[in-house]
């Protein structure tokens, strides 16, 4: 009995009857033939899956990962080997900053213009069968025909096709095939405005929705695609599609999937270049297919074996599948794993593992349990049963190295991109995408630097006029700093001789009040001296009598009174009045409100004042 390594037989699966656990798997050629996975969610086809697909990336094999859920794609990113991280394709709409170019229309062999265009087809009657039409057909048709004989055109052309005459004109020029020559030239040109408009009408709508979506334009608008199929097959890559519906839509997801599916199919018929034992076995795995399963599946189905691209379908339920599909899946499909299924779909499967097993049973398998039926050594083998193995362990936590590798490798900066697309518009280019994109890098640079020149001249402008504006404000200080000292030292000189000459005959009232203060203030003082000299001599002194002063009888009637009444005060509540000299800018209290508009001075200045005054009175007599 021949020996295999693990790199024929894929291990995904142990057998459980009578409680005998043995492990097995599926030989490489044997899976050539295609595997298919039905199950309600939650059943284990996404764990399987999973195995199937870290086992052919650590044995160095070709890998395709089509996921609309975004799970499945996410977690194979945390178990790529270290040595396995450059040959990481990953493919993901909605990295908004970093899209990848997928150009569908893009150069291909002219004999297969016609697969593409059936392709494209498929996927639209797919996801707008409500207002699919037979002449909606016709018109796309020969309107992609037409832009894949005109190099340069992207999916942005179908429209501008459809609506501007000038853009149709210099399309045709190229188009080589008469048949779509003649449909653009003897037909669409004969129709009525109005006939034609109506015509057109349900497809730019439909694709123009598609289109306007930033996310799925920056991807498919673009000329030249960064990821060649061809390369990924042949060089034993893997390619990983997140194409998430909750995160692209849909539709978006349909349409993309669809697209990759047509490429991947014509990538691997371009193989027939090269001898069959030397081309590379590339394993695609679509989960939830019927999303997008079209007709074209059922040309891989039954062709893709002798490509070596080898299929592992997985999805819910039959009737998710249209039944060209379904029929196509089940009469080519070598390997069959049914896991718990519904009613509906045990009906139909129990004709595939009869009499082994009956609906019924279909209907109550377990959890992670299954019945197969395995391609051995290119025959079917009878239905058995088994469980799928637990989730394999050995994560590299390798997903930011894998995306910034891919970003680097694969995609271009959303600015290059949306520039790039704009001067395109789906017009024919007449520079080569290269010396287009040095073009557009070198006017962002230019733009770049020309707005750190302007930012850099504002700077230097603001920094000039800060520096002025300190200057001004310099000056400004100084000029009030002199005033101020000929506030402070010239005028209250001028205003102290004028006030001091006639003190006495414009206020006469702030000299009594001047004199009572000075009173108050020798009375407050004299009751401690008093004190002391009690205790010194133990003697009872009465106070001295107050000096005669030169003041009326009323006055001194008044000053008694008011001595009463501040007596048992503080010296603020009976100063109650701050002021600021005039002279000396001393600060002092007084007992009555100052004139803001006349100058005021401390007990000092007014002495001094005083004195000069009555020097200058004894010197004028002196004269006299």
């Amino acid at each position: 009995m021949p020996v295999y390594t693990h790199e024929e037989i894929a291990v995904f699966a142990e057998t459980n009857f009578r409680g005998a656990r043995r492990r097995f798997g599926i030989k490489t050629d044997d899976r050539r033939k295609h595997m298919y996975m039905i199950g309600k969610t939650g059943m284990g086809k996404s764990t399987t899956l999973e195995n199937l697909i870290i086992s052919d990336i650590r044995n160095g094999h070709g890998v395709g990962i089509i996921d609309p859920h975004g799970d499945l794609a996410e977690k194979i990113l945390d178990y790529i080997p270290p040595s396995r991280i450059n040959d990481v394709i990953y493919f993901n709409p909605a990295d908004l900053d970093f899209p990848i170019a997928f150009n569908i229309l893009e150069t291909i062999d002219p004999k297969y213009k016609h697969l593409v265009a059936s392709g494209m087809m498929g996927v639209f009657k797919k996801i707008w069968p409500d207002v699919w039409s037979a002449r909606m057909e016709y018109i796309l048709n020969n309107t992609i025909l037409a832009l894949l004989d005109n190099p340069g055109s992207t999916m942005l052309g179908i429209n501008r096709m459809l609506a501007e005459r000038d853009y149709r004109k210099k399309v045709l020029v190229k188009v080589k095939d008469p048949v779509v020559k003649a449909f653009w030239i003897e037909e669409f040109e004969k129709w009525e405005d109005r006939f034609r408009k109506e015509a057109v009408a349900a497809i730019q709508n439909k694709v123009g929705q598609f289109l306007s979506a930033s996310i799925i334009r920056n991807i498919v608008g673009q000329v030249k695609s960064t990821i060649d199929m061809r390369e990924i097959m042949d060089g034993q890559k893997i390619f990983i599609m997140n194409l998430a519906k909750g995160r692209i839509g849909e539709d978006a997801s349909a349409l993309l999937g669809g697209m990759l599916i047509t490429r991947i199919q014509l990538a691997a018929m371009g193989r027939v270049d090269i001898p069959e034992k030397e081309r590379k076995d590339f394993y695609l795995y679509v989960d939830e297919f019927q999303n997008f399963a079209t007709l074209s599946f059922a040309n891989i189905l039954s062709e893709a074996r002798k490509y070596r691209l080898a299929l592992i379908l997985a999805h819910q339920y039959i009737e998710q599948l249209e039944e060209e599909v379904a029929a196509a899946v089940f009469g080519n499909v070598g390997t069959m794993m049914a896991f718990r299924v519904g009613a509906a779909d045990a009906e139909i499967l129990e004709k595939e593992f009869a009499p082994v097993f009956t609906g019924e049973d279909l209907v109550n398998l377990s959890k992670f349990d299954m019945y197969l039926k395995l391609m051995i050594d290119g025959v079917a083998s009878s239905p058995f049963s088994a469980s799928g193995l637990p989730p394999v362990s050995g994560e590299t936590d390798s997903t930011e190295k894998v995306i910034k590798v891919s970003r680097e490798r694969y995609a271009k900066p959303v600015e290059i991109v949306e520039e790039k697309i704009i001067r395109w518009s789906g017009m024919q280019i007449e520079k080569s995408d290269e010396e287009l994109e040095e073009e557009i890098k070198k006017d962002i640079a230019d733009k770049k630097n020309e707005k750190e020149e302007k930012a850099a001249i504002t700077a230097r402008e603001n920094e000039k006029d800060d520096l002025l504006e300190e200057e001004n404000k310099s000056k400004e200080l100084e000029e009030l700093a002199i005033k101020a000292r000929e506030a402070m030292f010239l005028e209250p000189k001028v205003k102290a001789v004028n006030f001091l000459e006639k003190m006495e005959e414009e206020d006469s009232r702030l000299s009594d009040l001047k004199l009572n203060q000075e009173d108050e203030e020798k009375k407050l003082a004299k009751p401690l001296e008093l004190k002391i000299e009690i205790k010194e001599e133990k003697k009872v002194i009465s106070p001295p009598k107050a000096k005669a002063q030169n003041v009326s009888p009323e006055k001194s009637k008044g000053k008694k009174e008011k001595d009463k009444k501040d007596e048992g005060k503080t010296h603020e509540e009976k100063f109650p009045f701050k002021i600021i000299c005039s002279l000396c800018g001393k600060e002092s209290r007084v007992s009555f409100d100052p004139d803001p508009s006349r100058p005021v001075y401390c007990k000092d200045c007014l002495k001094i004042g005083k004195e000069k005054e009555r020097q200058e009175k004894k010197d004028k007599k002196s004269k006299t």
